[in-house]
């Protein structure tokens, strides 16, 4: 097989591959006996009609289309490595020379990674967030643990941001009650944001056996999108009540028996979870900083696919939380222009990233162990709530454990980058990553990837 390549521009190219007659030869003879099953002559059983039979009843053109189709994905994989590119789309395959007996001819026209060369990335300055916890991490972390044991109390007096009530909502088209729409003892907190529009406004104000209409448009349901009067009942109205700090608290939301030590746990867990946080960052700001420094053209087809990958995902979280699409965007305070805009500008970077990963993942020679395999199949798991044999068979049954070696090897990368790289955090000290592995149980940090392309990410 002899290959020849032109550059049709830096991320297009077209193969044209010449093959003798006789590679096609296990392709030839699967095509008679495939042939050979479809086909029915008397006197013969399916299965067992001789090649000379075949060529004379239905003609040699059946055969060499049915090779054909068998042998050219083969020959085209083949002549891919032959050259050495990196195809990153589907290719446009055709057939321009069939001399029977001698040889075939094809073009295959495909977009492919461009070549580029990855600058020296050792020493790269980059800078983290200092991992001093302060007294509001600790104070923050309190509040939090505070309002998961708060109680509720019931009160005689208005509705207030933070209070919650319990209340009946129904709504009306034109005086007509819409049933779907229609909820009762619902407990909600007043100010939470819900993407029913005018409710918190209206719940302000409002005491038990109250009732008010407001107008809004529906969010979900066969109505979605129209407008209609909604009707609430409040029922009860509550307020949140926070425990003491103090020993009890520390006893009851925690192991220990005194809140200093509730603190110190606290604190050491912070500054573990800041420790962290630099590895991430150092990872990422350093990869950030190679990426600057090099101009890749992004493939048009890599690029689209890309965006409507993301484009699909999102119609699918749409469809999947009953909202109109208008309350989805309210919901996430964003629209679907700036949504969109944000697709163009991440996919973009995320083909970038990949195709540096990648080539650092080749000069390093990174590879990925079973026990790797593994470890990240269990923590992904504990990550979706499903148990790993669950995961890993999926994966297995949807042909991604390959897309999950990728996503592996380019952490690895990533970490490469990072190690690198000069370290220094926000107030001028300069961090020792190797340090911060040792510390946090021996092990090296792994992060979920902030950006991984759309067609990568395994839909379990």
């Amino acid at each position: 097989m002899k290959t020849a390549v032109e550059e049709l521009s830096p991320t297009r190219v077209k193969l044209t591959v010449e093959v003798p007659f006789e590679e096609l030869r296990p392709s030839l003879d699967a095509a008679y006996k495939k042939v050979a099953q479809q086909v029915r002559v008397p006197g013969f059983r399916p299965g067992k009609v001789p090649a000379r039979i075949i060529e004379q009843r239905f003609g040699r053109a059946v055969v060499l289309e049915e090779t054909l189709n068998d042998a050219v994905p083969k020959l085209y994989g083949q002549a891919v490595d032959e050259v050495d590119v990196f195809p990153v789309s589907q290719p446009d395959i055709e057939v321009t020379k069939i001399e029977d007996g001698e040889q075939i001819e094809f073009t295959a026209e495909v977009d492919i990674r461009p070549n580029f060369d990855v600058p020296d990335y050792a020493g790269a300055e980059v800078t983290v967030d200092a991992a001093t916890v302060s007294d509001e991490d600790i104070d923050g972390q309190l509040d939090g643990l505070r309002q998961r044991f708060a109680t509720l109390t019931g009160v005689e007096r208005a509705a207030a941001d933070g209070d919650f009530v319990v209340m009946d909502l129904r709504a009306e088209i034109d005086g007509n009650n819409i049933e779907e729409q229609q909820a009762n003892e619902v407990s909600y907190e007043v100010g939470a944001g819900s993407v029913l529009q005018g409710l918190d406004e209206a719940l302000v104000g409002m005491s038990a056996g109250e009732e008010k209409t407001f107008g809004t448009e529906l969010v979900g349901g066969d109505n979605a999108g129209e407008q209609a009067d909604v009707i609430i009942t409040v029922k009860s109205v509550k307020e949140k009540v926070l425990p003491e700090l103090d020993d009890d608290f520390a006893q009851l939301a925690s192991e220990f028996d005194t809140l200093e030590e509730l603190k110190d746990s606290i604190r050491e867990t912070a500054r573990r979870n800041k420790l962290v946080d630099q590895v991430v960052q150092a990872r990422e700001n350093a990869l950030d900083a190679l990426l600057e420094k090099i101009d890749i053209p992004i493939p048009d087809s890599a690029l689209k696919a890309e965006v409507d990958a993301r484009k699909h995902n999102l119609d699918h979280q749409i469809a999947e939380s009953g909202l109109s699409r208008d309350a989805f965007f309210r919901l996430y305070q964003t629209t679907e222009e700036e949504r969109f805009a944000e697709f163009d500008t991440n996919s973009a970077k995320a083909i970038k990233t990949g195709f540096v990963l990648d080539k650092i993942v080749k000069a390093e020679e990174l590879g990925v162990s079973e026990q790797e395999l593994t470890n990240f199949v269990v923590r992904r798991a504990m990550q979706m709530g499903v148990q790993p044999n669950q995961l890993a068979q999926h994966l297995a049954d949807n042909d991604q454990l390959t897309l999950a070696m990728v996503e592996i090897v380019r952490d690895k990368a990533k970490a490469v980058v990072g190690d690198a790289a000069k370290i220094v955090d926000s107030e001028g000290a300069e961090i020792d990553l190797k340090a911060i592995y040792t510390e946090i149980n021996g092990e090296e940090v792994v992060e979920e990837p902030a950006d991984t392309p759309a067609e990568e990410k395994a839909d379990a």
